[in-house]
Order: structure tokens, then C-alpha cells, then sequence
């Protein structure tokens, strides 16, 4: 699914965010990618989601030679083959929850009528269908993240990364979202995330991958 080959990542005259790393991940991994601030975590992500470009390297996932795309070409990519969940949910704070997780298929194409099916079915699998109507701001850091989830999925992505994603919930939604994270790993998803916390990884993730100073440790 993803193949990182000699890849690095250097921004001005400082050390390299990264330098030579090559990783694979095979469709249907769940992996961890561990580290301290400033290990190259969040660099690695943004180049995999195509947020970035490589100084020196590729990057191909799911067939899609990433770092050769042009701007259309990224954006694309990532509407096709990729869902983002972030830290802090990132959700439109004036559109509803439905709204919120329609978003990517109506940017991608889909009718509003498939996507409101689409978005229906998700919210009630993720458990939060009774807030459709309502708004983000409304709703606790666990639900928040379980609707950014939702909206990650709508595409239907090849591949799921998730930056922190519990670093902005308490103990309980964390442990919520880590299961939901094990339920959709258990139904086939690939599933990459960059995370400071041991525990997470280790009850998340079937593979760790640890950075630091922008090369992989082990």
C-alpha cells in the first residue's frame, strides 16, 4: 500500500525533518509511527497524504506515484485514496454534523441524495446518527472524532492516517477511539498513525514503526 524509498525531507539550511527513510506498509496494516517532537513524524504523514514533497526520494501509494503529482493531481489523490483524521477534528463549525461528513464526496462528485445515504450509514455505524442535525461544537471530543472518522471514511480511502488522534480527548474517548480504530483495522482498513504515546501504539497498531532525528530507529 505505501512505499517509501530513500526519502528525504530538508526545509532550508537546518538538519534534514528526514533523511533516507524507506518503509513499507502492506493493505490491511494498522502501524504505529512513534517518536518525540521534531523526529520527522508529522513530516512523513503530510508526505504520504501528499501535503508535501520530498527533497530527495518517492513516495507511491496504492499504485500512485505521489511526489510526481502536480497540484490537481494531489488533490485528487487525496479525495480518492486517502482519509485524514487530525488531532483537533478539523470540522467546519458552521455546517452540521451530516454536512461536516458529506463534504469530501460532494468536493469529489458524488450527488447530495448518495452522499446523505452515505453519511446516514456512517454516523449510525460510528454511533453518533442522533447528532446529524446538530453541530460540532456541540458535541464532547469523543463524538467530534468519531464524526471526523466518518468523514475520513466517506470516500471510501484506500488508506486512513490519523495525526494524534486522541491526543485532544480524555482517557475514555481516547480509549473509544482506539477501538474504533481496532474495529475498522479488523474490517480490512489500512490504518497509519503518527502518535508520542507507547500505550496507544501498542493497543492500536499491529506493526511500530519508531522515528528519531528524522531516521527510522527501529
Amino acid at each position: 500500500m505505501i512505499e517509501l524509498t530513500g526519502v528525504s525531507r530538508a526545509y532550508g539550511d537546518g538538519p534534514p525533518a528526514l533523511s533516507d527513510v524507506s518503509l513499507t506498509v502492506a493493505a490491511g496494516e494498522a502501524v504505529a509511527v512513534l517518536g518525540p517532537s521534531g523526529s520527522g513524524k508529522s513530516t512523513l504523514l503530510n508526505l504520504v497524504a501528499g501535503l508535501d514533497r520530498p527533497t530527495g526520494g518517492s513516495v507511491v501509494v496504492d499504485g500512485v506515484r505521489v511526489d510526481a503529482l502536480g497540484e490537481a493531481g494531489s488533490a485528487r489523490y487525496r479525495r480518492t485514496k486517502v482519509g485524514f483524521v487530525f488531532q483537533f477534528f478539523n470540522l467546519l463549525d458552521d455546517l452540521t454534523v451530516a454536512d461536516n461528513v458529506m463534504l469530501p464526496a460532494q468536493l469529489g462528485g458524488m450527488s447530495r441524495g448518495a452522499a446523505r445515504r452515505r453519511a446516514a450509514q456512517l454516523l449510525e455505524a460510528l454511533g453518533v446518527a442522533r447528532h446529524a442535525g446538530g453541530y460540532p461544537g456541540r458535541l464532547s471530543g469523543g463524538e467530534r472524532q468519531r464524526v471526523a472518522v466518518a468523514r475520513a471514511l466517506m470516500n471510501r480511502p484506500a488508506l486512513l492516517l490519523a495525526d494524534e488522534p486522541t491526543g485532544a480527548l480524555d482517557s475514555a474517548s481516547g480509549r473509544d477511539v482506539c477501538a474504533l480504530l481496532n474495529e475498522l483495522h479488523a474490517d480490512g482498513q489500512t490504518i497509519v498513525m503518527v502518535t508520542h504515546d507507547l500505550a496507544l501504539a501498542q493497543a492500536c497498531a499491529t506493526r511500530t514503526v519508531r522515528l528519531a532525528d528524522g531516521r527510522v530507529a527501529s
